[in-house]
């Protein structure tokens, strides 16, 4: 009998510690089912599976908890394209596994999304988190890079030196932060060319996104004759981001600097949610 309550004080023992461990995440997707072109051309997009779904999958098996948000808080849009086991190293089963957990969580139902407003994460505040994950597909190159919510949200976590993870497009939302991302983005929309703004928080980092190479490769996505008003890599580089490129078109590359993870591509979506569950490992990060 001793040794049996000793078995059991054990395992609350490991539970206490699993939960301690336990950080909350906040992820940032985009309300826009659309990407709007040059010429008035209209790319309809939205998150990519593998983009979310991969670190998000980690996550939950961690342990961790996950809280989903947008802007307006507006159920998020997949991008079709996206929905193929291509992105998962052709694994059928890893696309289905990673697709049945999109469905089961209800994200892109109008009606049941449990995705909240950036407002409303705010009212609860920022502290409550331990790190912030935004994936990409177009869709962040639509409202996130502009969005003073997702802004401020960025610039909290910085303050906090807490873990901010982007991948693919996701990190044009680094933009946000500027003191004028509007008046930025739209210069470089204009001009191909925009003019640092001195006091961004990112500048000097060292950081990745889907690069302008990977962008020309990919053109065959947009509809035809359509193009980008501007390429993210660009649009980092002359805010006053140190830009990493691999060296193979959308092979994996991971870049980390401070708090800031970044990662190229599709592919790249593993290794940010690896080096994001190493970060959330470390004793440096609060648990809450």
């Amino acid at each position: 009998m001793k040794r049996f309550r000793h078995l059991i004080f054990t395992a609350a023992l490991g539970l206490s510690a699993l939960h301690a461990q336990a950080a909350s995440v906040l992820v940032v997707l985009s309300d826009a089912d659309h990407l709007d072109l040059k010429d008035g051309k209209v790319f309809p997009t939205g998150f990519y599976l593998n983009e979310l779904m991969q670190p998000v999958k980690r996550l939950l098996d961690a342990g961790h908890q996950v809280t989903f948000a947008t802007p307006g808080g507006l159920a998020p849009t997949l991008d079709k394209s996206s929905d193929d086991k291509k992105y998962f190293n052709n694994d059928d089963a890893a696309w289905r596994t990673h697709r049945a957990l999109l469905d089961a969580l209800k994200l892109t139902s109008p009606e049941a999304s449990p995705v909240i407003s950036l407002a409303r994460a705010a009212q609860r505040g920022y502290g409550e988190f331990d790190a912030i994950y935004i994936p990409g597909g177009h869709a962040p190159m639509q409202d996130l890079l502009t969005s003073r919510a997702v802004g401020e949200a960025l610039a909290a976590f910085h303050a906090a030196g807490k873990p901010t993870a982007l991948v693919c497009h996701g990190p044009i939302a680094l933009l946000s932060t500027l003191p004028d991302a509007p008046a930025f983005t739209r210069a470089l929309a204009e001009n191909g060319h925009a003019t640092a703004q001195p006091g961004w928080i990112y500048a000097g980092y060292r950081m990745t996104v889907i690069s302008n190479a990977e962008e020309e490769i990919a053109k065959g996505l947009l509809p035809t004759g359509g193009a980008m008003k501007f390429y993210p890599q660009t649009a980092l580089e002359q805010a006053g981001g140190k830009f990493s490129s691999n060296n193979e078109p959308f092979t994996p590359h991971i870049v980390t600097d401070r708090e800031l993870i970044t990662g190229q591509n599709p592919a790249s979506a593993s290794g940010v949610a690896q080096a994001l569950l190493t970060r959330l490992a470390s004793p440096s990060v609060k648990h809450h």
